[in-house]
C-alpha cells in the first residue's frame, strides 16, 4: 500500500500534498528525538536500568515484551528489533520503547485508573488528546460495542468489567498499562470512550509519550475491526 507521500505524489491534490508534508516533518523530528535518546540512554549502566524497566540482560543487550511481542534492544547502539522476524521496528514504535527505556524509574503499577488529564500538564491537552483517541473510539464503536471487545481480543485486551459496560486493559510494556472504555449511547446521549492510564504511568513514561501511546491504542484496535 503506497505512503502518504507516494499518494500525494500521484494524486496532485494539495490537500495531500499537506498531510504528506506534515507526515515527513513528524518523521524527521521524531528520528532526532530518537537519536537524543539513545545518545542519553547508553551512558546509563544497563543492568540498573534492567532491573527498573523489567527487561532481560542478554549478552547483546536487553530483551523486552511489547505488545505481546519480544524486542531485542543492542547494547549500547539501542536498535530495537523483533526477536521473532529480526525486523526493526517502526520509527513510532521504536520511539515508545526509547522513551519508556529514559522515563522509568522502578515504581510498580497502582491499579488504579485516571484520565488523561489527570497526567502531569494533562489537563492542558486532554481535549486535544480525546480527539483523537476517546472520541475515534465512540465514533467506531458506539453503536456495536461487541466490536470493540472483538478488536480489544485480538490485540490481547483483558476485559474490565466494573470500569465500564465495555472496558479492556492492555499492558504495551511491563510498568505501563491502559484501558479503553466504552459507554455505549441511547436515544438520549451520544456514546462516548475514554482512554484511560494506570495512575503510576507518569513514572514510565512522559506525558508527550503517553498521549502517542494512547492514541496508538485506539488506532490498534480500529485497525483490528477492520481487518
Amino acid at each position: 500500500m503506497p505512503g502518504l507521500a507516494d499518494q500525494a505524489a500521484g494524486s496532485g491534490d494539495p490537500l495531500h500534498a499537506s498531510i504528506a508534508a506534515a507526515h515527513e516533518a513528524w518523521q524527521v523530528s521524531m528520528a532526532r528525538r530518537i537519536d537524543e535518546l539513545r545518545a542519553q540512554l547508553a551512558t546509563r549502566n544497563r543492568d540498573h536500568l534492567a532491573a527498573l524497566v523489567e527487561a532481560a540482560i542478554e549478552p547483546s543487550g536487553l530483551r523486552l515484551i511489547y505488545w505481546g511481542r519480544a524486542i531485542q534492544i543492542s547494547w549500547p547502539e539501542l536498535e530495537v528489533r523483533w526477536t521473532d522476524d529480526g525486523k526493526v521496528l517502526s520509527t513510532f514504535d521504536t520511539a515508545m520503547i526509547l522513551y519508556y527505556l529514559d522515563a522509568t524509574d522502578g515504581t510498580s503499577l497502582a491499579d488504579r485508573w485516571i484520565s488523561f488529564r489527570e497526567l502531569p500538564d494533562g489537563a492542558f491537552y486532554h481535549q486535544a488528546f480525546q480527539g483523537y483517541s476517546g472520541d475515534l473510539l465512540a465514533n467506531r464503536f458506539g453503536e456495536n460495542p461487541d466490536e470493540l471487545g472483538q478488536a480489544a481480543s485480538a490485540v490481547g485486551g483483558v476485559r474490565l468489567p466494573d470500569l465500564a459496560p465495555t472496558a479492556y486493559a492492555f499492558q504495551p510494556l511491563p510498568r505501563l498499562r491502559l484501558a479503553a472504555a466504552l459507554w455505549p449511547g441511547d436515544e438520549d446521549f451520544h456514546a462516548r470512550a475514554s482512554i484511560l492510564f494506570d495512575a503510576a504511568c507518569s513514572h514510565a513514561m512522559t506525558t508527550d509519550g503517553l498521549a502517542l501511546l494512547g492514541s496508538g491504542l485506539a488506532r490498534r484496535l480500529i485497525r483490528a475491526a477492520t481487518s
